[in-house]
């Protein structure tokens, strides 16, 4: 056999061990318990359960197909998992960001929810109460009969949301609770580390933020000094007067109010005067939308303000009054549908 036979041989044979080895995995195939996933968004923090949707296929679920006071996977195939991007609270402990597998205990009285630090499990086979965060009890309640399992969020609120799981004729929920103000401004601390800390238009959304909810006020002040020294406009000035009155030091906000107005534009008159509308302020917010006309009589956004907040203190004619002189100089047809409307609505009341 001359060399280059020898070579040939040689290259066939690797060729056809890469070609085993390099043999496609098995081709997927529909579960028979479809997976499914299921998300809900609190303020800024994501809650998100990844399950198996098992069926009843008329067969005797609870105490039979789902033994009695057995671990239970809360599903089918890989173990039911439930993620969140923040802390948030059940049943009265803090459970971390990250995610958790979801087990529960059902019996023929009360349930058990297991919220496990193995969220990596097929079912339930090999689970260790020694990794469990927290468990908690939960009362089942009859319900609609449900051919799949389901899990969902049939209520939220701001801070809040519940969690149900549905099979069969039963139902189990426990609530979930948030901490939105905190999510949102470890949030902004994680963003402002990054290139929005570059930005005064970030820092100063941020400190707004705090302003606005009464929270997290010297984190608030820290973020609009750091704006106010690219961006010093009134704008910035009017979020650090509301964070010191929020502090207690109504003294000092007045001050920086009345020592920056002069420098603001119309925009920015026109944005503190709802503000201050908006914080229940009535006869300061009708002064600064006064004094906005003032300055920019033939803008009939000024009149317009004006007429809202006059309304909103029950002063009808002056708010007719100023609403017209809107009306008269305003060319958009979509605000003039809008103020006749209003007018509409004056004069009939």
């Amino acid at each position: 056999m001359t060399r280059l036979n020898v070579l040939s041989g040689v290259f066939l044979l690797c060729l056809f061990s890469l070609t085993l080895s390099a043999q496609p995995t098995a081709l997927p195939a529909p579960r028979v318990s479809p997976q499914a996933l299921v998300s809900q968004t609190i303020g800024l923090t994501e809650i998100t359960v990844n399950y198996s949707r098992p069926a009843v296929r008329d067969r005797q679920v609870w105490g039979a197909l789902v033994p009695y006071g057995q671990v239970w996977r809360t599903g089918a195939n890989e173990n039911t998992t439930i993620s969140f991007s923040h802390p948030v609270s059940i049943a009265g402990k803090t459970v971390p960001a990250g995610t958790y597998g979801l087990h529960s205990i059902p019996t023929e009285g009360d349930w058990t929810v297991v919220i496990s630090n193995n969220p990596n499990l097929w079912g339930s086979f090999r689970y260790d109460q020694s990794e469990d965060l927290m468990r908690f009890t939960v009362k089942p309640q009859a319900h609609a009969f449900q051919e799949y399992l389901v899990i969902g969020f049939p209520e939220i609120t701001d801070n809040s949301a519940t969690l149900q799981v549905a099979w069969a004729d039963l139902a189990f929920s426990f609530p979930i609770s948030i901490d939105v103000h905190e999510a949102v401004v470890e949030r902004y601390r994680q963003e402002i580390r990054g290139v929005h800390g570059f930005f005064a238009a970030s820092l100063a959304t941020a400190a707004r933020y705090c302003a606005t909810n009464n929270t997290h006020t010297e984190q608030g002040i820290a973020w609009i000094d750091q704006a106010l020294g690219n961006q010093p406009t009134f704008a910035n000035y009017s979020v650090k007067a509301r964070l010191l009155e929020n502090k207690g030091d109504a003294m000092a906000a007045q001050k920086l109010i009345d020592a920056h107005l002069g420098e603001a534009t119309e925009a920015e008159v026109n944005a503190y005067g709802y503000q201050l509308l908006g914080q229940g302020k009535k006869g300061e917010a009708i002064a600064i939308f006064k004094r906005n006309v003032k300055n920019f009589p033939k803008s009939w956004n000024t009149y317009d303000s004006l007429g809202e907040a006059l309304q909103a203190s029950g002063d009808t004619k002056q708010a007719i009054s100023n609403y017209r002189k809107a009306l008269d100089m305003v060319a958009d047809p979509t605000q003039k549908t809008r103020i006749n409307q209003i007018l509409d609505q004056l004069n009939k009341g």
